[in-house]
């Protein structure tokens, strides 16, 4: 078996077992947290830093309230600025929840918050230094994974030249590139400010991580890819149709699973899908989606 399919079975695996805790449309509330975190800057611009930011330092000191706040920075202290950049992060996530589902957003989004708190953490161990990583890097990788799904959409650059995506995305790999390469530098890396430089190299360096062990580990990513996303929910929409508002089973269930045959009355947290892959309306819960045999 491919290494790409061990880790689609085990991110499957994942979804059935913990789905049901997915926080839906996710980046919205996030988008909240940019906010609150972009008027306490204007109320306070250092209580941030104090009290709430990515220190390892403080976190081992028993701040541990820390690995959580710190997600709260907004991208700029500009206001036009961050209503640009929080709208731009707004449809990014939420079109990488429609393609990947709310469970698999959820565990791209909080692993690279945990790669970053690893990564303060070790290299707080291993050098003393207490390095502030931000969030700017995470949100930047999410326009990676938006490029590696809808490669061929177009962006308005300064409101007016239409680019693609792909090549936007090449400018952020650039970017991310020269932030590593920076902290190499001995006119970037040395002196008072070098401590930003590096925090920003690492913060960087495990975004893109973050990227790569998640997207490009799966190399199968044809089900999310925006042809099949469409498929899939015009045969939801069509089934949908289908179904009659009163068709319901005896027991006054109106879902069951064609495996194992519970109902929504057997366990109310129980999810139910129909499959795309079977002929006729097969429906299925969270435990048997994945697993059953395709009716043909």
């Amino acid at each position: 078996m491919k290494a790409g399919s061990k880790y689609m079975n085990w991110l499957n695996k994942l979804e059935r077992k913990f789905g049901r805790y997915a926080i839906p449309n996710l980046m919205y509330y996030i988008i909240i947290l940019y906010g609150a975190g972009f008027v306490l800057n204007l109320l306070n611009p250092q209580f941030y830093y104090q009290y709430l930011s990515l220190n390892a330092e403080a976190i081992l000191h028993g701040q541990v309230w820390r690995i959580l706040t710190f997600i709260i920075q907004p991208p700029s202290k500009s206001i036009i600025f961050v209503v640009f950049a929080l709208y731009l992060y707004y449809l990014i996530g939420r079109q990488l929840e429609m393609a990947w589902g709310a469970f698999r957003f959820n565990l791209y989004f909080f692993a690279g918050m945990l790669f970053h708190v690893i990564a303060a953490i070790l290299a707080y161990l291993l050098t003393g230094l207490s390095l502030p990583l931000d969030v700017w890097y995470l949100n930047l990788s999410l326009f990676f994974a938006f490029a590696a799904l809808y490669p061929d959409v177009q962006f308005l650059l300064f409101f007016i030249i239409p680019v693609k995506v792909k090549w936007l995305a090449w400018l952020d790999g650039a970017y991310f590139i020269w932030a590593v390469v920076q902290a190499f530098l001995p006119s970037y890396g040395g002196g008072v400010y070098g401590i930003y430089y590096k925090a920003n190299a690492l913060a960087a360096a495990v975004s893109l991580l973050n990227f790569v062990i998640f997207f490009l580990g799966s190399r199968n990513m044809k089900p999310y890819s925006p042809k099949q996303v469409k498929r899939k929910k015009e045969f939801y929409k069509k089934v949908q149709q289908a179904r009659r508002p009163d068709n319901v089973y005896e027991n006054g269930a109106r879902h069951k699973c064609a495996v194992c045959g519970r109902t929504e009355l057997d366990d109310p947290n129980l999810e139910f899908r129909y499959c795309s892959k079977c002929s006729g309306n097969y429906e299925y819960c969270q435990d048997h989606l994945f697993t059953h045999t395709h009716v043909k």
